[in-house]
């Protein structure tokens, strides 16, 4: 019985988030009484939020019109249309200047993890995240702009890499359109 009601909640939960506008529902404990009685927290509000949905054709065009490079190709398996995009991927490596105080060093990092984080509000970069071991590489971002040049640029105004404590080393990097991280 346990095992239903709470497949049954999970169902609803599923139900509710799948609108394809942005929504606001409230589940009241009251409305559903074998829910009640099995979950132990209470869920106040649920909040889905979607865009809308584009044809494989529309992307196409949009992303041609702001100037990227891209290609498709049929997947085999599924028989789905695979849209590939270029990105750009920035390799954040050790530079020559590293003689920062602690003091200074700290700034730097502060300015930096700003800068990237602005990237990634205005949309020129998906993902950023430093290197697990002290190589000469330290970490990595991802540039979602249609140019070499924009990426190189975007890259190098890094507070970082104009102090010196870091260099740049970019290339061209083709991944699927909305396939994410796993």
């Amino acid at each position: 019985m346990k095992k239903m009601t709470i497949i049954y909640a999970l169902t609803m939960l599923a139900l509710f988030s799948c609108k394809k506008e942005t929504s606001q529902t409230t589940v009241v404990a009251e409305e559903i009484p074998t829910v009640k009685n099995t979950i132990e927290t209470e869920i106040d509000t649920i909040e889905v939020e979607t865009g809308p949905v584009q044809t494989a054709a529309q992307l196409k065009a949009e992303l041609t019109s702001k100037g990227f490079k891209i290609f498709d190709y049929v997947d085999e398996k599924t028989k789905d249309t695979v849209l590939m995009q270029q990105y750009f991927m920035a390799f954040l490596k050790r530079g020559p200047i590293r003689g920062q105080n602690e003091e200074e060093a700290t700034e730097l990092q502060k300015q930096h993890l700003a800068h990237l984080g602005k990237m990634y509000e205005l949309g020129y970069a998906d993902i950023s995240g430093p290197f697990g071991d002290d190589g000469d590489i330290r970490g990595i971002t991802i540039y979602n702009v249609p140019t070499l040049k924009m990426a190189d640029s975007l890259a190098n105004s890094d507070p970082m890499v104009k102090a010196g404590r870091l260099e740049i080393e970019i290339h061209p990097w083709w991944a699927a359109k909305g396939f994410p991280l796993r």
